[in-house]
């Protein structure tokens, strides 16, 4: 990023090859919509190249991109409510999400992944799928370290409540709890 940012393009070139499907991956997990998430990557990296010129090396390159997508979901994330209430109104939609293709299995886990509090959800999207240390998600997320440790063991053991079948539930997937 350091060459990059000093003009050399093809550093720009070697950090889109090497984060381009990471980024996606970490949007595919976080939307519905395929082609969403191949918006949002280009959304990062083109935050990134505006950006260059401001760029300061205060942590991992891998950690500023991650805290970059972040931004760029959220802020999406609020657009999409925002053009949902007003422009939809009567259409309920799903924040989960998922398609005809998606197996029971996934849809099971994204429901009850969705059902976390937001900040643990993250901390355990970010840590589990994204694999980004526990330093890292502090930076990202700016949390104290700490409290990105015990949210992360809530969000597993909330998780593990959720996933487990209860006999009260009698095995019924969350969709059909109410």
């Amino acid at each position: 990023m350091l060459a990059f940012s000093h003009g050399n393009a093809a550093a720009f070139d070697e950090l889109f090859a090497r984060y381009h499907q990471p980024i996606f991956a970490f949007f595919r997990r976080r939307t519905v919509d395929l082609s969403r998430a191949e918006e949002l990557s280009q959304e990062t990296f083109i935050a990134v190249i505006r950006a260059a010129s401001r760029y300061a090396p205060r942590a991992l390159f891998r950690t500023y991109l991650y805290a970059i997508a972040l931004k760029i979901l959220r802020a999406d994330r609020r657009k999409t409510a925002f053009r949902s209430f007003f422009f939809a109104p009567h259409s309920a939609t799903d924040s989960v999400g998922g398609t005809a293709k998606n197996s029971d299995e996934i849809l099971w886990l994204r429901q009850a992944v969705a059902r976390l509090d937001a900040i643990e959800r993250e901390v355990l999207l970010l840590r589990e799928f994204e694999q980004l240390s526990y330093v890292e998600i502090a930076d990202v997320l700016k949390l104290p370290l700490n409290t990105v440790r015990s949210r992360l063991f809530r969000a597993r053991f909330a998780l593990r409540e959720l996933l487990e079948p209860s006999p009260a539930t009698n095995s019924v997937p969350l969709g059909e709890l109410s």
